[in-house]
């Protein structure tokens, strides 16, 4: 069983970065590929990025290549998502996701947090 728990959500003009964290909890985190969703108003949820459970290949949408990060640290059972050069269009609900498997997560993952706002104002 993994629980996830987003934070680093908030308002940010336009151009602007954030970094969103999500603290996983579960003896299986470091074992796990890591993902992250997002859900703009009025649209489905949408993959974003994903990494391998050794940190050492990441996926990416192509709407935020070249200016989204996915990082983990699984001493702290944490997974990041730096977030620069931010767009109004970016504004959505984040959510962090984690499955056994790296299709799934980009797919469908298992394990879901409860989410965090980013507003991006322009």
């Amino acid at each position: 069983q993994v629980q996830l728990v987003e934070s680093g959500g908030g308002l940010v003009q336009t151009g602007g970065s954030l970094r969103l964290s999500c603290a996983a909890s579960g003896r299986t985190f470091s074992s796990y590929p890591m993902g992250w969703f997002r859900q703009a108003p009025g649209k489905e949820r949408e993959f974003v990025a994903a990494i391998t459970w050794t940190g050492g290949n990441m996926h990416y949408a192509d709407p935020v290549k070249g200016r989204f990060t996915i990082s983990r640290d699984n001493a702290k059972n944490t997974v990041y998502l730096q977030m620069n050069s931010l767009k109004p269009e970016d504004t959505a609900v984040y959510y962090c996701a984690s499955d056994p498997s790296l299709y799934m997560v980009v797919r469908s993952p298992t394990y879901w947090g409860q989410g965090t706002q980013v507003t991006v104002s322009s």
